[in-house]
């Protein structure tokens, strides 16, 4: 009879990955991402059938992260643009508190071994906000925008931000606004 999976295990196994893709990109080593989870390299096979199939719980177990983190922070009280601070706040500081997840994600995002499931699994996570959010394409709060496009912006403007932060991690809070009153300029009709 085989022995019951540990979600300690797989969350160690899931944690070292993030790690060493940070570290190596896509070619990191499931031997070393065992012994950085401290089980055998066998182990993590018992718990992803591949190499591509722990890239892919990755890349979901990040975005679901991302997307708890910026549902902490969003109200549905607060007024438009309040709420799209909230949620770019969330987003900055969770990758600040993790840059290493955030440069595994960074990675993972445009890897075509991201399967389509593991894409549209991800996006379920932020469904909701992301709804309410680009709302505002209906009301004319938003600038007229595919909202592929409007999401693209918010990415690519979090990770510029990031990158500021992580090599001046004391101007956080400048960053963080000054991403975020880039980004409200380029999709918002009323800046």
């Amino acid at each position: 009879m085989a022995r019951p999976l540990s979600e300690e295990k797989r969350d160690a196994i899931l944690a070292a990955a993030a790690e060493n893709v940070a570290a190596y990109g896509l070619s990191a080593q499931t031997s070393r991402i065992a012994a950085d989870a401290k089980v055998a390299e066998g182990t993590v096979f018992s718990y992803f059938k591949s190499k591509d199939a722990l890239l892919n719980e990755l890349y979901v177990t990040l975005k679901q992260e991302i997307g708890m983190a910026m549902i902490a922070g969003f109200r549905r009280e607060s007024d438009f643009r309040g709420r799209w601070r909230m949620v770019w706040d969330e987003y900055i500081d969770w990758g600040a508190l993790n840059p290493a997840r955030q440069k595994a994600l960074k990675q993972l995002n445009v890897s075509d071994r991201i399967t389509v499931e593991s894409r549209d699994a991800a996006l379920r996570t932020t469904r909701d906000i992301a709804t309410a959010l680009l709302r505002g394409l209906e009301t004319g709060a938003l600038r007229s925008q595919p909202p592929a496009f409007v999401g693209a912006t918010f990415e690519a403007l979090g990770e510029m931000t990031l990158d500021f932060i992580a090599r001046e991690p004391d101007r956080l809070e400048e960053y963080k606004r000054a991403g975020f009153e880039t980004l409200w300029r380029a999709i918002a009709t009323r800046p």
